[in-house]
């Protein structure tokens, strides 16, 4: 089991505050740290000091750290076009030693686009986007250096693209897709991702969406191409303790209202985690993002670190 900090900077958080964290996942052994990609907060609480922007963000951590793994869950195919989000990513990529990682996915959150001038089509256009936006963004990084990329779709046309630069991983970043839609989102990451990611449901719900996957899989016929087996990855929200008022007190903002939809949470102690990892291993993750809700807690991820890391390892 592979395990992974995730982070949501719109509730407020500076860069140095991101910095600071990224570098203790990095020193306490984690394998990656990723963060959301919003404008905006979803609540009452404005966020304060206000957004920092995902790729910006990332771009910098890049040179700031050496081992960990970087990368968006996820990025809104709402908010760049394909062509300069390839450039962008690619060149993220180069800075950090091709540590990169792509969560992409069609967006949803209403607000920030109203807010910030962003459009934001009807879903069904939102998943078309996305669709394109995906077939472009691997294109270009696929394309051999010295040729151009072409393509004329219903939403983006690029021509005589020279594709570069590319990414030092190749063929490119892994693509994250994710999500709990029963037809688009498993087709998607059928045909363009790497990796598969549920966030924050039951192991139930986890496992019935892997199903989805797997026969979308089956039907594009992924495994008979050669290309690399759906890394089937599951989010966590956590809040652990070395107590149970620890605890508590690290889960009180989840019962604060928000836009968000309801979420499993793991809320106790490193033990109860360790089983809910066991859980989703039995079903076929082989990847977890723990969702740590506030920045300035390093001691939540060091706890971690210490107490649950290990037994894993162990396993």
């Amino acid at each position: 089991m592979r395990v992974c900090v995730f982070v949501e900077p719109h509730r407020g958080a500076t860069y140095d505050d991101q910095l600071r964290f990224a570098r203790r996942v990095e020193e306490t052994g984690f394998e990656g740290f990723f963060r959301a990609d919003h404008y905006q907060s979803m609540g009452a609480d404005p966020g304060l000091p206000g957004p920092t922007d995902a790729w910006l963000t990332l771009a910098a951590l890049a040179r700031e750290t050496s081992r960990i793994r970087l990368g968006t869950l996820v990025s809104s195919a709402t908010f760049r076009l394909p062509g300069p989000l390839a450039v962008m990513v690619a060149q993220v990529d180069q800075m950090s030693g091709g540590r990169v990682e792509l969560g992409i996915g069609a967006g949803w959150y209403e607000r920030e686009h109203v807010s910030y001038g962003i459009p934001f089509p009807p879903v069904v256009e939102r998943f078309d986007r996305l669709a394109e936006q995906l077939e472009v963004v691997t294109g270009l990084w696929r394309t051999p250096a010295g040729e151009t990329y072409h393509h004329d779709g219903a939403y983006y046309r690029l021509v005589d693209a020279p594709a570069l630069p590319k990414p030092t991983q190749v063929p490119g970043p892994p693509v994250i897709v994710g999500g709990k839609g029963p037809k688009r989102t498993p087709e998607l990451a059928a045909r363009y991702a790497d990796e598969f990611n549920m966030p924050f449901r039951s192991v139930a719900e986890t496992a019935a969406a892997y199903e989805r996957v797997r026969e979308a899989c089956d039907r594009h016929g992924r495994d008979a191409s050669g290309r690399a087996p759906l890394v089937l990855s599951a989010g966590i929200m956590v809040a652990i303790g070395r107590t149970v008022a620890e605890a508590r007190r690290r889960a009180a903002p989840l019962h604060v209202k928000s836009a968000l939809p309801p979420e499993d949470p793991v809320v106790g102690s490193p033990a109860q985690l360790v089983d809910r990892l066991g859980e989703f291993a039995a079903i076929g993750t082989t990847r977890v993002h723990l969702r740590l809700i506030e920045l300035d807690d390093l001691d939540h991820l060091e706890l971690i670190a210490a107490e649950v890391l290990p037994q894993l390892e162990a396993r």
